[in-house]
């Protein structure tokens, strides 16, 4: 897909996979349990709760145009491109005991005491020697190349994302309230029936079906726009409402 959107977000999750060792850190679920129970808000804690925030405006739109994991998953296609039709609840039963032990240890030390958003960083940086290089791709290729290559397209969103739920959440509360949000607008006298929107969707999402009933809302949805710039016939458009 060359169209001009779709270059610019391939451009952005690669720039943002190739900077990944820059802030693996400022992503990572242990670190945070680490300084939770030293009483402290370290910077994955800051950056999951920003994410939280901004899906109450654009959903999971970070999955689709900053994640850096999405850069490394999306060029993986080139090898192995199946979809992933279940397992969606596996990372649900990851984040409940994570987040559960978050507060738990949280509550234990006597609640937060200070702010090190750098936490565990050298200067800032998260890899800055051997043993964090080794460490980096080592948790890189088990948690997202091998998935990827062995159950298909973006297993580590469907299946093991820590971050996915903030933002699910998030997502869940604008829908209950309804106030304007980066969505899809499908219109289905426009759908030709051509399958483009499914094949596209990086998520596996049965986009047609979700044209046809003209309810384009789904939980795994990352507001890519993968399905919006290969419909030829606009049958599906971003709209902030």
């Amino acid at each position: 897909m060359t169209t001009k959107r779709q270059r610019i977000r391939n451009g952005l999750i690669l720039v943002s996979f190739f900077l990944f060792p820059v802030f693996f850190y400022y992503l990572s679920p242990a670190l945070v349990i680490m300084a939770s129970g030293e009483g402290t808000i370290n910077g994955s804690l800051v950056i999951f709760f920003l994410l939280f925030i901004s899906a109450l405006v654009v959903g999971r739109g970070f999955c689709g145009w900053l994640c850096p994991a999405a850069g490394c998953q999306e060029a993986l296609f080139l090898a192995q491109d199946k979809r992933v039709k279940r397992g969606n609840i596996l990372k649900w039963l990851i984040w409940v005991p994570w987040l559960s032990a978050i507060i738990y240890l949280t509550i234990k030390t006597g609640g937060y005491k200070k702010i090190d958003f750098f936490y565990q960083t050298h200067y800032g940086l998260s890899i800055y020697d051997l043993q964090s290089f080794i460490t980096y791709n080592l948790i890189l290729f088990i948690l997202i190349v091998i998935p990827g290559l062995v159950f298909g397209k973006r297993s580590f969103c469907h299946h093991l994302c820590w971050m996915a739920p903030f933002m699910i959440i998030g997502r869940s509360i604008r829908n209950v309230f309804g106030y304007p949000s980066l969505q899809l607008r499908a219109a289905s006298e426009q759908c030709i029936h051509c399958h483009t929107c499914t094949d596209h969707c990086p998520m596996s999402l049965e986009v047609e079906e979700m044209v046809e009933r003209e309810k384009m809302e789904n939980q795994e949805c990352i507001l890519c726009g993968r399905c919006v710039d290969g419909c030829p016939n606009d049958a599906i458009t971003y709209r902030m409402r």
